[in-house]
């Protein structure tokens, strides 16, 4: 499968950006709110495959010595041909020198594993709906 890799905010449709994340089951927003997000960010990845964006993901960072991975996200029916690892190693990639942190949709756990990234035992979080993290099982 031929695919374009874009690293800039250009040209996105934000629609389908939000769009992708509620079809996957993630936290997803008016399409302006993700245009803003991914344009604060300070890298981001969009995969398109015959011109159709397929997948995509940020980090926000300081691009010295922290980093955090959002919004990793590939429309189902691409699912498991190797997108989403494209996606994080080119989010990697682009903060070499970075302690990288990210919490993963429950059951998803072994994809970040595989690509090196380890439970972490003091992770800590303040959600805005709190009961809905703790029912998706994000929290305890």
């Amino acid at each position: 499968m031929e695919i374009d890799i874009r690293c800039e905010c250009f040209e996105v449709d934000w629609k389908i950006v939000s769009e992708t994340l509620k079809r996957v089951g993630m936290a997803f927003y008016e399409p302006e709110t993700h245009r803003k997000a991914f344009e604060a960010s300070h890298t981001t990845v969009f995969v398109y495959h015959a011109a159709q964006l397929i997948g995509f993901g940020r980090a926000i960072s300081d691009g010295v010595y922290q980093g955090a991975v959002y919004d990793v996200a590939v429309a189902p029916e691409f699912q498991r041909k190797g997108i989403g690892t494209i996606i994080m190693k080119k989010i990697l990639e682009r903060l070499p020198e970075c302690n990288i942190i990210l919490y993963a949709t429950p059951g998803k756990e072994a994809f970040y594993e595989a690509l090196n990234f380890r439970k972490m035992k003091t992770g800590m979080a303040c959600f805005r709906n709190s009961e809905k993290m703790k029912e998706k099982g994000f929290t305890e």
